[in-house]
């Protein structure tokens, strides 16, 4: 037995010696190379780069018939031309003759204009009168086509484009509705309103009104109330209304004052109670209040109402339990106030509130319900009378998002990753699918991360897809079966490979559990030595709500120009996060300080064993908000790997961080375990260099989070570096904390002092 000891001993021995004369020697720049890859890194950051790239996107500008588009290209020495396609045949020729229109306007404006650089906006194409407006030098200008004769209107045209509201992108309305206090019915006869908290319903045309509730008060009032589509029924709560509590923060530098400026506002934090509601129907027809059986709603404001075409005694309505483990949807009879549970989701975990989907069709009373509940996220159609459902997806991959559903064709266009087992799984795609779960199409074959411009009707389509490494094509395609009818455009990236820049790198490896794929991206300095090992800095941020690695392609950010300095900067996506397996995700359940920890150490252990030049023993990460309070928590939790980190903003404590974020994956009630794994707790633990970072103005997260994480360092005699910008609001530090950023890892990774910036 002692022979086998001493056998394996001197084996594991000689296995250490053979790998650290396999390992690349450490990187240790002098300090005039440090300089020189500061400067590297300032023109990574500047806008140098980007003139070396050419047609990213294209944005189409289509014409009033459908049938066409145009869109301007772009070259070097900022040279462009306009682009008319037709969308039929994919034939491209030139919108108009850039030589005549640019003779034109030289000689009606005395200017001279170069025929390969005119700069037009707000184009407008009339093919039945052959003319052309558009914007210049803040006029509008309209040719004849035919002459090419220029007229100058003096006028400028507004641009028609919009900037859609991030909430209202996916043209979805919100569950939750807030109806206002009073409410004139949809045939214009009568008017609903609160007076001293109770509910009263009275003719428009003056008659006397009807009292239908007595016990209202100015603390408990009635209120919210929303009529049936026949107008002979109103629907009400009955409201204990609570008041969030406070939040301060002080603003210390602010102009033409000698006092700092005392700030507060409203704030739910986990656990806090919210508003209830409690339901009623009023009959216009018989003047009667009904009780709704009901539970008093106390999660969440008052739910919008889905009234039933065909029986307007009848509404559906949604309803999401605190703790996040429950989903119903609810058929209430206004007439009876008797209920029905036509949807019970209910999980050991977390439902992900925010991405529940549901789309009411009242004309055929269904429902399209999207729902992780058989362990992917997927597409089902529900009766809604009778709650009976079925598939409409179904597999191991993940429908992301549904774009758009038509009830008359009994189709459902929607976006969704991991159907190719032979690309990354987060890859979006985009396909249409009938009701019954009939002819997938897949609009998007081509590999890597897709996104798509529809046609007005939808008829054609624009693909653009790219991978983080390789530039993007834009394709026009047919919408009725996919096909390609010609390649628009391929990112030109000639100037910046010639400058020496470098893409990023796919890279994945196997988890915790050995089977499971994490992704992430490797960004390298444009100019390394492969003959030495350089320090690992990871980008972190493990919030649950979404995946963060990019997917399409990418040059320039903080990550490559951090890379400059002389560092392999990573971003992971770990276990715990979103657009995988409800497995993956509920990795995250009660335990948030996990981080994908173990998937994240193993990928970057992986990638130093695929390339050598990864030092795996230098290892440091930055974050903001959720990501703070993981960059942080590597150190006190992984002390073993990670040995520096920048902490910005951190939700350092979930109980002071906002109730929706923080109850959604740790929980409610709140328990011992938010404690148990907040950094103020755990504060002692701290091994390695530390730069806390917060903004004085956080509205995001109360800055008292990342103090009271200092406060506890400081009690528990621990060193670290701070910094409070005054100011400044939920951010990463601004410019002055991410060259502070910069500056730190170089001097605790690399071992070098950063330029004297006083000097």
């Amino acid at each position: 037995m002692l022979k086998k000891i001493l056998f394996l001993t001197c084996f594991i021995a000689l296995r250490a010696t053979l790998f650290a004369q396999q390992t690349n020697p450490a990187y240790k720049p002098t300090r005039e190379e440090m300089l020189e890859r500061y400067r590297q890194a300032a023109v990574s950051d500047s806008t140098i780069n980007r003139g070396k790239i050419f047609n990213l996107t294209v944005q189409p500008t289509w014409l009033d018939d459908g049938k066409a588009f145009w869109y301007r290209r772009a070259f070097k020495d900022s040279v462009r031309e306009y682009v008319l396609v037709n969308v039929a045949t994919g034939k491209r020729q030139p919108l108009f003759d850039h030589v005549k229109l640019s003779a034109s306007l030289s000689k009606q404006t005395g200017q001279n204009f170069n025929p390969q650089k005119l700069l037009l906006t707000n184009i407008k194409v009339n093919r039945k009168k052959h003319s052309m407006a558009f914007e210049m030098n803040n006029k509008v200008w309209h040719c004849d086509l035919g002459t090419y004769a220029v007229t100058d209107s003096g006028t400028v045209i507004a641009n028609e484009a919009q900037t859609i509201p991030w909430w209202r992108r996916n043209n979805r309305r919100s569950r939750w509705w807030g109806y206002k206090t009073d409410s004139i019915s949809p045939d214009k006869q009568l008017m609903a309103f609160i007076k001293e908290g109770n509910v009263f319903i009275q003719p428009v045309n003056g008659d006397d009104a009807i009292q239908y509730t007595t016990d209202g008060t100015a603390e408990k009032p009635y209120g919210s109330l929303a009529w049936s589509p026949d107008s002979k029924y109103v629907v009400g709560y009955k409201i204990t209304p609570y008041k969030d509590s406070l939040v301060y923060y002080v603003l210390t530098s602010q102009a033409n004052t000698t006092r700092g400026q005392l700030k507060s506002q409203e704030y739910k934090q986990p656990g806090d109670p919210f508003t209830t509601y409690e339901m009623f129907a009023f009959s216009v027809m018989e003047k009667k209040t009904t009780k709704i059986n009901t539970e008093i709603i106390d999660f969440f404001p008052e739910p919008y109402l889905n009234w039933r075409k065909d029986d307007a005694t009848h509404l559906l309505y949604e309803k999401v339990d605190r703790g996040h483990q429950r989903f119903r949807i609810i058929d209430v009879d206004v007439k009876s106030g008797e209920t029905k549970i036509i949807v019970d989701e209910q999980t050991n975990t977390f439902i992900y509130e925010q991405k529940i989907y549901t789309e009411y069709l009242p004309e055929t009373n269904e429902i399209i319900w999207a729902t992780e509940k058989d362990g992917w996220r997927h597409i089902y159609l529900v009766n809604s009378l009778t709650g009976e459902m079925q598939p409409v997806t179904k597999g191991d991959w993940v429908v992301r998002d549904i774009d758009s559903i038509s009830a008359k064709s009994r189709q459902i266009w929607f976006r969704a990753s991991g159907l190719h087992a032979d690309e990354d799984p987060y890859f979006v795609h985009y396909y249409r699918i009938n009701f019954d779960g009939s002819n997938l199409l897949e609009l998007t074959p081509e590999k890597g991360n897709h996104t798509i411009a529809y046609s007005p009707g939808k008829k054609y389509y624009l693909d653009t897809y790219s991978q983080i490494n390789i530039p993007p094509v834009i394709e026009l395609r047919r919408s009725s079966d996919g096909k390609k009818i010609s390649e628009i455009e391929r990112t030109d990236v000639t100037e910046y490979l010639k400058a020496g820049f470098r893409f990023a790198e796919p890279f994945y490896a196997k988890g915790r559990d050995g089977k499971t794929d994490i992704w992430g991206v490797v960004f390298r300095p444009a100019n390394f030595d492969s003959t030495k090992s350089y320090p690992v800095i990871e980008n972190i941020y493990a919030g649950p709500q979404d995946a963060f690695v990019p997917k399409s392609f990418t040059t320039g950010g903080e990550m490559q120009s951090l890379a400059e300095l002389g560092f392999i900067v990573v971003q992971i996506d770990g276990m715990g996060t979103c657009n995988r397996s409800k497995a993956f995700h509920d990795v995250c359940w009660h335990n948030l300080a996990d981080a994908g920890f173990p998937d994240r150490i193993l990928w970057i252990k992986a990638l130093a064993e695929k390339y050598p030049y990864v030092d795996a023993n230098r290892v440091g990460l930055y974050g903001t908000s959720a990501g703070g309070q993981n960059s942080l928590g590597g150190l006190l939790f992984h002390p073993e790997f990670y040995s520096a980190a920048v902490s910005a903003c951190g939700c350092h404590d979930n109980r002071v961080d906002k109730q929706w974020w923080n109850e959604q994956w740790m929980g409610y009630p709140v328990g011992k375990h938010y404690e148990e794994q907040s950094n103020v707790t755990n504060a002692y633990k701290l091994k390695g260099n530390l730069l806390l970072i917060v903004g004085e103005a956080d509205t995001n997260v109360p800055p008292e989070s990342t103090y009271r994480v200092a406060d506890a360092l400081i009690k528990a005699k621990k060193h670290f570096d701070f910094l409070a910008i005054p100011g400044l609001g939920h951010s990463d530090g601004g410019p002055y904390g991410r060259v502070k950023k910069r500056d730190f890892f170089v001097k605790h990774l690399l071992g070098v002092d950063p330029p004297d910036r006083n000097k």
